[in-house]
């Protein structure tokens, strides 16, 4: 298929502070942080025709960096967890997409699955799941960690995970739910797929306990810029980020 060149995709990542360091210390910087402000955001990016909206996410705060940091930037500390907050963005509108930072280090596949199925329910089929494995050790404190997961190690579970997650949201084929009151069928058996994963770092048996959104299943974006990295995104993504200094 040729290269489409009369379009060009726009995505809005919405940093509560701002992307310059120091942006919080202008005078017109909101102080709320509150839900109004990331509905007014999300809502200028939608009338602009923007795609997507995306939030970045981390699990630790910086503590070794609080006396040097905490004179700049945020160190961590965001004012909501991003899945639920784009679930509440959701509401509010109606076209834009929705993507959402989620580590594969310090989660389970079937919560991940089973949450951006919700919310890509929610939206209507808007959902994207930013796939990334965490590189802060102050995160792998909050985990049942000593310290930071090694490299290797992080992206053979991402690999699994990112498996894992895609056979549980195509646990149910398009039409499974039959809702037949007159027969008393609610869903078809035959178009259920139970996973019954068995791998090095997961066991999962599924299936999912929610239907397939409208789009089928959520937008995966992936961000490794290692050699690993590159290979599960890949594999994996349908959307890359890359930051080039």
């Amino acid at each position: 298929m040729a290269r489409r060149k009369d379009k060009l995709s726009l995505g809005a990542f919405l940093l509560f502070t701002g992307h310059h360091v120091a942006a919080w210390r202008s005078k017109d910087a909101s102080d709320s942080q509150t839900l109004q402000d990331f509905v007014q955001f999300a809502r200028l990016a939608e009338d602009a025709k923007f795609d997507a909206v995306f939030l970045a996410d981390q699990v630790g705060v910086k503590i070794d960096r609080l006396n040097a940091a905490s004179r700049k930037a945020h160190t961590g500390v965001y004012p909501f967890e991003p899945l639920t907050l784009l679930s509440a963005l959701s509401v509010v509108t109606s076209r834009i997409g929705l993507v959402a930072t989620v580590s594969t280090s310090y989660n389970e596949p079937f919560n991940v699955a089973r949450q951006f199925a919700s919310l890509d329910r929610l939206s209507g089929g808007r959902a994207g799941w930013n796939l990334v494995t965490s590189t802060d050790a102050s995160a792998a404190l909050n985990f049942n960690h000593d310290g930071l997961i090694p490299h290797a190690d992080r992206y053979a579970r991402a690999e699994e995970f990112a498996d894992v997650v895609n056979g549980l949201w195509d646990s149910w084929e398009e039409g499974a739910f039959l809702r037949d009151r007159a027969d008393g069928r609610y869903f078809d058996p035959a178009k259920l797929h139970v996973l019954d994963h068995r791998g090095r770092h997961f066991k999962v048996r599924g299936p999912l306990n929610i239907p397939p959104a409208p789009q089928g299943r959520p937008v995966v974006v992936q961000a490794g810029s290692s050699e690993p990295g590159k290979a599960l995104a890949a594999r994996t993504a349908e959307a890359i980020f890359t930051a080039q200094q």
